[in-house]
C-alpha cells in the first residue's frame, strides 16, 4: 500500500474522497490550508472538494466575511460557515442538491509565527447535511496547538480537521466516539481541544455539558466550561483579563454553606484594593476526582449536580486539576486579574499536606509559590468541631515545620478568615444532608437553598421518595 495510507487520518481523508455523497468547500484562515491539503494528498478529492478559499489579508477577508473585533473569534468562524454555505447552495443545490450532502468545514487560526509567539488556539467548524437538502448540523470546537513550531502546528490543524469531517459523517450517532476520534494520530500534548457544541437535528438528544464532560474524561482537555443555561464556553473568552472567583466542591448536594461560603468570600473579594471596582466571573468548580470519588463516573449523578448549581445561575467548571496550584497556573494563562478561592478548613488542610507536592523540585515551597503568585487569595470558611470549638484561618495549626511559613501567608494577606458567615450553618455537612434525605428526615430541606430543595423533591434525587 502507498505509504500515504500509513497514518489513520489519511485512510480517513480517502474514504470520505470515495463517498459519492459528501461534498463541501473549505474555507481556512491561519495556519495554511492544512486541512484541504489533506484531501488532495491522497487523491480523488474532486469527489469531495467543491471549493476552496483562504482570505489571510485582513483587507481581502473584510470584503468577503464583513469587518471583525476580533478575526480569530467564534463569531468571525460563524460569518464564515454561513456565508459559505450560502454560496454552495446557491451555486449547486439545483445541479447536484438532491444527490449530494453538502458541507463547510472552515477555521480561523492564530499559529506560532516569527513575529508572535503568543499562545496559538483557533476555532474550527463544520455546517453539514446529513441527507440531501435535509436541515443543518454543525459542530465547533476550540483547540490550543501546543507544538513549539509552526509547520507542526499546521500539521497537527489538518489532522484534527479530518478527525472532524470523518467524524461528522460516519459517527455522528455516538458522539462519544466522534470526540474519541478528534485525537487519531495526535497525542495530548500537541492539541487539546477545550471546547466543543454540538448543534442541529442530527444532535438534538446530546447534552451539551455531558459533551464538555467528555472532553476532560477522553483527555482531550484538563479543565471545560459551561453557563447556568447549559451553553458551553470557552475559557479565553470567558476569563479574558477579568478577576475570578471560584469555588471548588463536590456539590453532592449543594448547601446553604456552599452559598454561604460564596457569598462570604464575594463581600470580602469585592472589598480589595487590587479589584479596582472590577466585576469578577463567579465559578463553581467539580473536579474529576470528586467526579469519581464512588469508583466510576456516573453521568445521571454529574448532571444532577449541574443541575443544582444550574439552579443557583452558576456558571460550572469541570476540571483534572487535582492540586490548587495547577488550576491557578491554568487560570492565569487567560486572566492578570485577582483570583480568589474561597474553602473551607479540610480544603486548606489539603492544601498544606506535604504528599501533594512530591512531584516539584521545590517541594511544598514551590508548590505554595505557584499556587499564591499574581495576586490569590483564599477566603477560609470556619470549622466547627465536635466539642462545639471553631476554627478559623487565624486559629488553625499546620504541622511544626510550616508554621513560620504559614504565619508569613497569613500576615501578609495571601490567607484570609471569613469575617461574614452565618453560624447556624456551620454544622451542616453534605453527607448528613444525604443520609436525612434516605431517612425521610424532612429537617434536610433547611440545609440547602430552596431551589436546590425543589430540585430534589421534583426529580427524586438522592434516594428522595415523597
Amino acid at each position: 500500500m502507498d505509504e500515504k495510507f500509513d497514518l489513520q487520518v489519511n485512510k480517513k481523508a480517502f474514504q470520505i474522497n470515495m463517498d459519492k455523497r459528501v461534498y463541501g468547500t473549505f474555507a481556512e484562515i491561519g495556519a495554511g490550508q492544512e486541512v484541504a491539503r489533506r484531501f488532495f494528498h491522497v487523491g480523488g478529492a474532486a469527489g469531495t472538494v467543491a471549493k476552496t478559499i483562504s482570505a489571510y489579508d485582513m483587507t481581502f477577508s473584510d470584503a468577503i466575511y464583513g469587518a471583525s473585533g476580533r478575526y480569530v473569534s467564534r463569531r468571525r468562524l460563524d460569518t464564515m460557515l454561513s456565508h459559505e454555505f450560502e454560496l454552495l447552495i446557491e451555486r449547486l443545490d439545483k445541479t447536484v442538491g438532491s444527490e449530494r450532502c453538502f458541507f463547510v468545514f472552515a477555521d480561523t487560526v492564530a499559529a506560532r509565527s516569527f513575529r508572535k509567539h503568543d499562545e496559538s488556539h483557533g476555532w474550527l467548524g463544520l455546517r453539514f447535511q446529513s441527507d440531501p437538502r435535509s436541515e443543518l448540523n454543525e459542530i465547533i470546537l476550540h483547540v490550543r496547538m501546543l507544538d513549539a513550531e509552526n509547520l507542526q502546528q499546521q500539521e497537527a490543524l489538518g489532522i484534527i480537521g479530518v478527525n472532524l469531517i470523518y467524524g461528522a459523517t460516519y459517527l455522528r450517532h455516538r458522539p462519544e466516539a466522534l470526540i474519541g476520534s478528534l485525537m487519531d494520530d495526535l497525542t495530548p500534548n500537541r492539541i487539546a481541544v477545550d471546547m466543543i457544541r454540538f448543534s442541529g437535528p442530527e444532535f438534538k438528544d446530546v447534552d451539551n455539558r455531558l459533551m464538555a464532560l467528555q472532553l476532560v474524561v477522553q483527555g482531550l482537555t484538563k479543565a471545560a466550561l459551561f453557563r447556568a443555561d447549559g451553553e458551553v464556553i470557552n475559557a479565553a473568552d470567558a476569563f479574558y483579563k477579568k478577576p475570578l472567583l471560584i469555588e471548588r466542591g463536590s456539590f453532592r448536594p449543594v448547601t446553604n454553606v456552599t452559598n454561604d461560603m460564596l457569598d462570604g468570600a464575594l463581600t470580602m473579594f469585592l472589598a480589595e484594593k487590587n479589584l479596582n471596582a472590577e466585576s469578577p466571573e463567579v465559578l463553581m468548580e467539580i473536579t474529576m476526582q470528586n467526579l469519581l470519588s464512588s469508583g466510576e463516573l456516573d453521568l445521571h449523578d454529574f448532571l444532577d449536580r449541574v443541575d443544582m448549581l444550574s439552579a443557583l445561575g452558576r456558571t460550572v467548571l469541570i476540571s483534572n486539576y487535582g492540586e490548587y496550584y495547577r488550576l491557578i497556573n491554568y487560570l492565569t494563562r487567560y486572566t492578570d486579574r485577582m483570583i480568589g478561592l474561597p474553602m473551607g478548613l479540610p480544603a486548606l488542610t489539603e492544601i498544606f499536606e506535604e504528599k501533594y507536592y512530591a512531584g516539584l523540585e521545590g517541594g511544598i515551597l514551590e508548590g505554595l509559590g505557584r499556587l499564591f503568585k499574581s495576586g490569590v487569595k483564599l477566603y477560609v470558611y470556619p470549622y466547627r468541631q465536635a466539642d462545639g470549638t471553631i476554627i478559623t484561618a487565624d486559629t488553625y495549626e499546620v504541622a511544626p515545620n510550616l508554621q513560620y511559613l504559614y504565619r508569613h501567608l497569613l500576615e501578609n494577606n495571601f490567607i484570609q478568615s471569613m469575617e461574614n458567615y452565618n453560624p447556624a450553618y456551620l454544622g451542616i455537612r453534605s453527607a448528613q444532608v444525604l443520609t436525612k434525605i434516605r431517612e425521610k428526615d424532612s429537617s434536610w430541606m433547611e440545609m440547602v437553598p430552596p431551589e436546590v430543595a425543589k430540585l430534589i423533591r421534583d426529580r427524586n434525587l438522592f434516594g428522595y421518595s415523597s
